[in-house]
């Protein structure tokens, strides 16, 4: 028996050791990625219950955070809207497979869907919105019809100004032209995210950030999340983390109105961590619901779609051999959510920084091949 005793303690000593200089490694990483002359801080949180991994990093060259700290999160947004029309489909407030025209004025409706001379706008459904498979073009990054500046050219120019919903779909809709027959392709679109964040009012008669607060912020006691320009945190007063657009710092600006059921969402990496175990484990929406929503089609190399969820297979993405995959989403800040269901290790973060967004998912990528060698 004393002999048993020793070993467990020697055995435990080792896995004290190994989780000791994982967390050194990871650290280790994500100093060398801070180095970076262009990217101004960062946070980073592995976590894992059943590994017992909780690796909770922040760090700034301009002021000093916690991860504690909220920051904004850009197209993980995504995947809450999704999650929320998720919601109203378990309550059988609406269907995925229903035309949404059923529930937007014909002032939005009008022409939204025009290619080649055909009106398409009566046949689009909720399910192609979630998925960008409805053809609309994107307001932010699409090239116009008349080579004015999309809304992220507009975003620094006129920093001051407030965008509304209807806007930005007027603006979808007389600039720029549908790419394909609703259905018959994939394009990654905004615009159908603002679209889907009507309808949730629409809906469930709550603007979108009072409908996050009640339905998944408040449940899972995500105190720390809200949506830019329409919220507050619930409690969590700490200052967001800038964000730069190459040397523009762009938290401050009233033009990020137009980053809002696609993008606005300000979180942590505890509260973003919580909403991701909650969605995986059916306690936001129904198991056939999450199920549907990962009803994936090809992205790109390595990437699928859903219903406002991505999976990124690593073997396809980095040419090497491997099982694991990744599903969650990332933002355009180079933020980013993940859950890697091989390892069962959640990966929440960001680099705050546009143009570092490969690097977040470069830095996703070499943690998981740590923890695989742990």
């Amino acid at each position: 028996m004393k002999h048993l005793f020793l070993g467990l303690i020697f055995l435990v000593g080792l896995s004290a050791i190994a989780q000791q200089t994982t967390e050194t490694t990871i650290k280790q990483r994500f100093k060398t990625e801070l180095e970076i002359e262009n990217i101004k801080s960062g946070l980073l949180h592995v976590y894992s219950e059943s590994r017992d991994i909780d690796i909770q990093l922040a760090k700034s060259k301009e002021d000093s955070i916690s991860i504690n700290h909220p920051f904004y999160t850009a197209s993980i947004t995504k995947m809450f809207t999704a999650t929320a029309i998720g919601i109203l489909k378990d309550l059988n407030k609406l269907k995925f497979e229903d035309k949404i025209a059923q529930y937007l004025p014909d002032s939005l409706m009008n022409n939204l869907h025009i290619l080649d001379g055909k009106d398409y706008s009566q046949d689009l459904t909720i399910a192609h919105l979630l998925q960008h498979t409805s053809g609309l073009p994107d307001y932010f990054t699409d090239s116009t019809n008349d080579e004015s500046q999309n809304i992220i050219s507009q975003l620094l120019m006129n920093p001051n100004k407030m965008w509304s919903a209807e806007e930005l779909i007027q603006f979808s809709k007389e600039k720029m032209t549908p790419h394909f027959v609703p259905g018959e392709g994939y394009h990654y679109t905004d615009t159908e995210y603002v679209l889907l964040a009507l309808i949730i009012e629409n809906v469930s008669g709550l603007s979108l950030d009072k409908f996050f607060k009640q339905h998944i912020f408040q449940p899972l006691n995500m105190n720390s999340s809200y949506i830019n320009l329409k919220s507050k945190a619930i409690n969590n007063k700490l200052p967001v983390v800038k964000f730069y657009a190459s040397q523009y710092e762009l938290l401050s600006f009233n033009s990020l109105s137009a980053d809002w059921g696609g993008g606005g969402l300000v979180s942590t990496t505890h509260d973003l961590i919580a909403f991701l175990k909650a969605f995986n484990t059916d306690k936001i929406v129904k198991k056939d619901t999450r199920l549907a929503m990962q009803n994936w089609i090809t992205e790109t190399k390595g990437m699928e779609y859903g219903f406002g969820i991505r999976k990124v297979s690593i073997d396809e993405l980095t040419n090497t051999e491997s099982d694991l995959q990744l599903v969650g989403h990332s933002g355009s800040t180079a933020s980013f959510l993940w859950y890697c269901p091989q390892l069962d290790i959640y990966i929440s973060g960001t680099l705050n920084q546009l143009e570092a967004s490969k690097s977040a998912m470069i830095l996703v990528y070499e943690i998981l091949k740590i923890l695989v060698n742990k």
